[in-house]
């Protein structure tokens, strides 16, 4: 089982930024975020390898960076550039091997994103 404990949310204007973090109670293969709008289904917004191979939601490249730092087993999200559209809930994600096959998947409490003026 591998616990996932994020912080980094809250309210900021549009144009503004915030950095969300999640660390993992042990290493993990795949870590990233998605995100949950009110009446839409939840969302990919980025995920990041151990290797640090990175993918991103349309809606977000040029705006949001991912990375890691491996040592704490931990996953960041940059957010620039803010839009009322990206408030969400955003939730830590987590996927490894499963020595059974396919994969194992775990995700975060989620903190809630709010862009308002």
């Amino acid at each position: 089982q591998v616990q996932l404990v994020e912080s980094g949310g809250g309210l900021v204007q549009p144009g503004g930024s915030l950095r969300l973090s999640c660390a993992a109670s042990r290493r993990i293969y795949v870590m990233g975020w998605y995100r949950q709008a009110p009446g839409k289904e939840r969302e990919l917004v980025a995920t990041i390898t151990n290797a640090g191979y990175t993918a991103y939601a349309d809606s977000v490249k040029g705006r949001f960076t991912i990375s890691r730092d491996n040592a704490e087993n931990t996953v960041y999200l940059q957010m620039n550039s803010l839009k009322p559209e990206d408030t969400a809930v955003y939730y830590c994600y987590a996927k490894s091997p499963s020595s059974f096959g396919g994969f194992n998947e775990y995700w975060g409490q989620g903190t809630q994103v709010t862009v308002s003026s």
